[in-house]
């Protein structure tokens, strides 16, 4: 577990600018030309952020061509949401070979599964919106860390899902002492993101565990197997994985829910600006 520590002491921090956006979302007082300010110093980033607020997903029948009109148009923690996604997409879309996803099918895995968390919050009147989507889109962040652990092992993890009936999770830990959940939350923790997202990725295999925020972590769940469900991301253990029923219950849904989200979501994925 040092040598993982270690790891994920090597990712990248969340940038500055990224710190400064949350913190002013987080400030009564802060306006949007504040917000504004802080990403205008990085083109890149503004562009990123624009490119998602216009994609099919947020629906506005008007082109949103300034930061200022995103936060007027989605408010602030849609526009926070949006801004992690845009400072996460290089991180996610590498090459995870010991999962078998291609490069940007972790990250096109990810923000489907943000993009569901969000519909599904809305669905269970969850009020914090933009938590869910951010706990849906980093859940899977520790198999960036573990990819190159993984690499020579992942056949006798597979090995022991087949032979001893255990979740791909399980063997993760029977074979490397650890597991992609375990290393996402502390991805999270450097991150210095709030206790109920460390919870939500280290528990989104298993939403029962939760304790300090059980409805988020049960959205990160169904958030992640909707993804799977759709074909996105499924890598060598999205088939290994199953869905419990207790999130459904705690979020008082049903299948018909689930097949609703599932449709309004096909033409969002579609979409390449979403991504």
């Amino acid at each position: 577990m040092d040598t993982i520590v270690k790891a994920v002491d090597h990712l990248p921090s969340l940038p500055h600018i990224v710190v400064q956006v949350i913190e002013l979302t987080e400030d009564h007082n802060s306006t949007a030309q504040d917000i504004n300010n802080v990403l205008n110093q990085d083109q890149g980033m503004t562009a990123s952020v624009l490119k998602l607020a216009n994609s099919a997903y947020y629906g506005f029948p008007r082109r949103i061509s300034t930061v200022t009109d995103a936060i007027v148009l989605l408010g602030f923690r849609t526009v926070r949401s949006i801004v992690m996604a845009a400072s996460v997409s290089d991180i996610l879309n590498q090459d995870i070979e010991a999962y078998a996803l291609e490069p940007g099918e972790l990250w096109r895995h990810s923000q489907t599964s943000a993009m569901a968390a969000r519909a599904i919050a809305k669905k269970a009147k969850f009020p914090a919106l933009d938590l869910a989507y951010t706990g849906a889109l980093l859940h899977d962040i520790g198999k960036v860390v573990l990819n190159d652990f993984l690499k020579q092992d992942y056949h006798k993890v597979i090995e022991l899902v087949e032979h001893d009936g255990i979740t791909f999770m399980e063997a993760e830990d029977k074979v490397l002492g650890f597991n992609h959940a375990l290393v996402g939350a502390k991805v999270a923790e450097k991150w210095n993101l709030p206790a109920e997202l460390v919870e939500a990725i280290q528990h989104h295999h298993i939403p029962e565990k939760a304790e300090v925020n059980q409805k988020l972590t049960a959205i990160v769940h169904l958030a992640d197997f909707i993804s799977i469900s759709m074909g996105i991301g499924i890598g060598i253990d999205g088939m290994l994985q199953s869905v419990s029923s207790e999130p459904i219950e705690i979020l008082n849904l049903n299948q018909l829910d689930i097949e609703k989200i599932i449709s309004d979501l096909t033409d969002s994925i579609a979409d390449e600006q979403s991504f």
